[in-house]
């Protein structure tokens, strides 16, 4: 458990690092299209600083197989949201996007939220599922990558409107946000079939599941949709509402589909499901809105 907890934490810094570094790099990049995948890809390959963010984040996709192999899903889950709180300080400092009163007071909510859920944790031996029915899974998973990829589709057909109202980019947020739960969820199944210390031997296992495969899927749209709403928003506004959305739905649907049970004691579960909740009402709560640049037609519209 004390591992699991560690490598969330890892986690969390790694995400939050590479996210912060590509915002940094895609500021000085021509606009990427979302329907051009194989340009932006190109765009992005060839900005070392870029390079480095990715790497980060690929370090944090490790950190995070170590994690949902030794934690259940809701409470690693409840984890990774507190890297949110490093998000927002890392944005400020580094991107110059100066946090709001209520981001300043949600940094200090999450915080508490982060210790009800590792507290949920201590002197329990929860079972940790390592796999899930091929036929629930892919039913919760491909109706919400199509949801995800039709509401992006439909921000970006919005955004082509001439005299269209200004994106707030929550849009685009939801849907990174369901593409990269349906990852969550790969990431957890992959955890379960693949044996870091014979990787030879269970790797053909792995491949006649579906994990590997929707991996790849979310991990390519994922980076290109994301990419493109990291450089229309602010990192510290899409990444909360991001994560939210994927939290709840990696979750909801992970504990069904994985069949993880929930702690017994009364307490542990309020702790659990109290923080888990704490942690998303306070993201809910974010501003939506761009304040930190100048609107001259009062519009709200965000950089």
């Amino acid at each position: 458990m004390v591992w699991g907890v560690a490598a969330a934490l890892v986690a969390n810094v790694l995400y939050s690092t590479g996210f912060v570094l590509e915002k940094r790099a895609l500021a000085g990049m021509p606009p990427l299209s979302a329907a051009r995948p194989g340009r932006a890809l190109l765009l992005l390959i060839g900005r070392p600083l870029w390079i480095c963010g990715a790497l980060a984040l690929g370090l944090g996709f490790a950190a995070q197989l170590a994690v949902y192999r030794t934690l259940p899903i809701a409470a690693a889950q409840g984890l990774f949201l507190s890297g949110l709180v490093l998000l927002l300080i890392l944005s400020s400092v580094v991107l110059g996007e100066r946090p709001s009163g209520r981001e300043r007071r949600a940094v200090a909510v999450i915080g508490l939220a982060l210790v009800m859920v590792v507290s949920s944790l201590y002197g329990t031996a929860e079972e940790v599922s390592r796999s899930a029915p091929t036929g629930l899974l892919l039913a919760l998973c491909v109706p919400t990558l199509a949801a995800g990829l039709g509401l992006y589709a439909a921000a970006e057909r919005r955004g082509r409107r001439r005299h269209r109202q200004p994106t707030t980019g929550v849009a685009y947020a939801v849907a990174v946000g369901l593409i990269y739960g349906v990852s969550s969820l790969a990431i957890k199944g992959v955890s379960g079939h693949l044996d870091t210390s014979d990787l030879v031997n269970s790797a053909p296992t792995l491949l006649a599941t579906p994990y590997p495969y929707l991996l790849l899927l979310t991990g390519v749209s994922g980076l290109v949709l994301s990419q493109t709403a990291l450089q229309r928003c602010r990192a510290s506004l899409i990444v909360p509402v991001c994560s939210t959305v994927s939290c709840v739905f990696t979750i909801a649907s992970g504990t069904i589909a994985f069949a993880e049970p929930l702690p017994d004691d009364w307490l542990r579960l309020l702790l659990r499901l109290g923080g888990t909740v704490l942690a998303v009402t306070v993201l809910l709560t974010l501003p939506r809105h761009d304040t930190n640049t100048p609107d001259p037609e009062g519009t709200g519209h965000e950089a």
